[in-house]
């Protein structure tokens, strides 16, 4: 969802090692009420994020009712901020959906590196599971199941957390926006990269070979950043850094 695109890279570009255990596919009540604690802290700094985007939904012209709507039922928020800029009449419905997709294609990056873990379940766990899905999230839950946790629990917890935070922002700043001044001004823009960055210094003390495809990736990230379109760097940083450590590990 929010934060530092170029921080959260290296948790795409793991090789991941065998599982350490026959177990897979758990969804426990313990683990999802874990994972709810666990990011309860880091969901507190969403809200500021959902407010501006409330705020922001309205002066284009969505109802209170929509925007709200928009953030239970989608909970993307890069993605929903590029989605405002298409929908003055006419909305270009094709130009909105490419941009939509080029900003969520990370998902697909994300899903492969959960595959192993998440496609053992029922289905309808699955897409439960899946429909919470966020960066801050699989960042926390990725490390876990790599040391051989089994119980999707918390991943889906930690979702839950952050999506409850997104929803209460944006209805905060939907109907009550007019009341409340500059969110920005408080610094809470800098909550999320912080904790991202925390996040990789983690990954790359357990994993020191890492550092090459890292800093390849955030060099293309920052340089490709002003170039190609919103997004986009983020997909080739990755692509890079992907193809770096497999090869890397390989020798």
């Amino acid at each position: 969802m929010t934060g530092n695109p170029i921080l959260f890279l290296t948790d795409y570009m793991v090789r991941e090692p065998a599982p350490k255990s026959t177990s897979a596919g758990l969804l426990t009540a313990g683990g999802v009420l874990r994972g709810i604690r666990q990011l309860l802290p880091i969901s507190i700094f969403v809200i500021p994020f959902g407010l501006a985007f409330g705020i922001a939904a309205i002066e284009q012209g969505l109802g209170a009712l929509q925007t709200t709507l928009m953030s239970a039922l989608v909970f993307t928020a890069v993605a929903q901020f590029a989605a405002l800029e298409f929908l003055a009449e006419p909305v270009a419905y094709v130009s909105l959906g490419l941009v939509v997709l080029a900003l969520s294609a990370r998902n697909v990056i994300i899903g492969a590196t959960l595959a192993r873990w998440i496609n053992p379940l029922p289905a309808g766990k699955r897409l439960l599971t899946l429909a919470f899905l966020t960066d801050a999230n699989f960042s926390v839950a990725h490390g876990d199941l790599q040391r051989g946790e089994t119980d999707l629990g918390p991943f889906l917890g930690g979702g839950i957390a952050l999506w409850t935070a997104w929803v209460a922002g944006t209805a905060l700043g939907a109907y009550g926006g007019d009341l409340i001044g500059n969110a920005e001004a408080f610094g809470v823009s800098a909550a999320m990269p912080c904790f991202f960055a925390a996040t990789v210094v983690g990954t790359l003390r357990r994993a020191s070979g890492l550092m090459v495809p890292v800093a390849c990736a955030v060099a293309v990230s920052a340089l490709t950043y002003p170039i190609l379109p919103t997004g986009w760097n983020i997909i080739l940083a990755a692509l890079v850094g992907g193809a770096l450590s497999v090869w890397t590990n390989d020798k």
